[in-house]
C-alpha cells in the first residue's frame, strides 16, 4: 500500500470527484504521487486505465465537450503546468444530476485533479498563457464513436469565465445542443 494520501476535495457531481494529492515539498521542490491504484481504490476508483493522454494548449482554447457513445472513456485529469477552468457534463439519464454541468479550476499550483465518471461529456478552457494537461482514460479513444455537445448551448449554462473569443476547432464549433445529444442510460 501507498502511504501517500488522496483527499476528495469535492464531489462536484454524482460520481465526479475533485481530488488533492498528498504534497511533499521542501526546498528542492516537490513530490506527489499522481496514480496509485490502491489508493485510488481505497477512494471508489477502481476503474482500469487504458491510455495516457498529454494536451499542450495556448491561453483561451477551449476543447469539448467530448464523450463517447458505446465506449465511453472515464477520465482522471490533471494539470501539470498553467491553468485550465475544467468542465463535465452529466449525461446519464438515470443520473439525479442529468443534464447538469460543473466546472472545477485545476492548475499546476493547486495540483488537483478531476475524476470524470464515464457517461459525461469533458472540456476545458486555458485560463493561463498556455497549460499542459494530462490524463488517463478507462478506454481507448475511437474517434468514429467521439461526439462534441455545443460548448455555448444556453441549455447548459456553463459559465467558462471568458476573456476574449475563445480559440476552437471545426469540430467543436459544431457541437450539437443537449437536447439532440446522444445520452447513456
Amino acid at each position: 500500500m501507498s502511504s501517500a494520501k488522496i483527499t476528495v476535495v469535492e464531489a462536484p457531481l454524482a460520481g465526479a470527484l475533485l481530488l488533492e494529492p498528498q504534497v511533499f515539498g521542501d526546498a528542492r521542490g516537490f513530490f506527489l504521487e499522481s496514480y496509485n491504484e490502491h489508493t485510488m481504490a481505497d477512494i471508489g476508483i477502481a476503474q482500469q486505465f487504458v491510455q495516457d493522454n498529454h494536451s499542450f494548449s495556448s491561453h483561451n482554447v477551449l476543447r469539448g465537450l467530448h464523450y463517447q457513445v458505446e465506449r465511453p472513456q472515464g477520465k482522471l485529469v490533471r494539470v501539470a503546468v498553467g491553468e485550465i477552468l475544467d468542465v463535465i457534463v452529466d449525461l446519464r439519464r438515470s443520473s439525479g444530476a442529468f443534464g447538469k454541468a460543473h466546472a472545477v479550476r485545476l492548475s499546476g499550483e493547486n495540483k488537483r485533479m478531476l475524476w470524470v465518471p464515464a457517461g459525461f461529456a469533458h472540456g476545458f478552457r486555458v485560463v493561463s498563457e498556455t497549460a499542459h494537461v494530462l490524463y488517463k482514460a478507462t478506454d481507448f479513444y475511437a474517434p468514429e464513436l467521439e461526439r462534441s455537445l455545443l460548448w455555448n448551448d444556453p441549455a447548459l449554462g456553463i459559465d467558462w469565465q471568458l476573456d476574449g473569443e475563445p480559440s476552437l476547432s471545426e469540430k467543436d464549433r459544431k457541437g450539437v445542443p443537449f437536447q439532440q445529444a446522444e445520452t447513456y442510460r
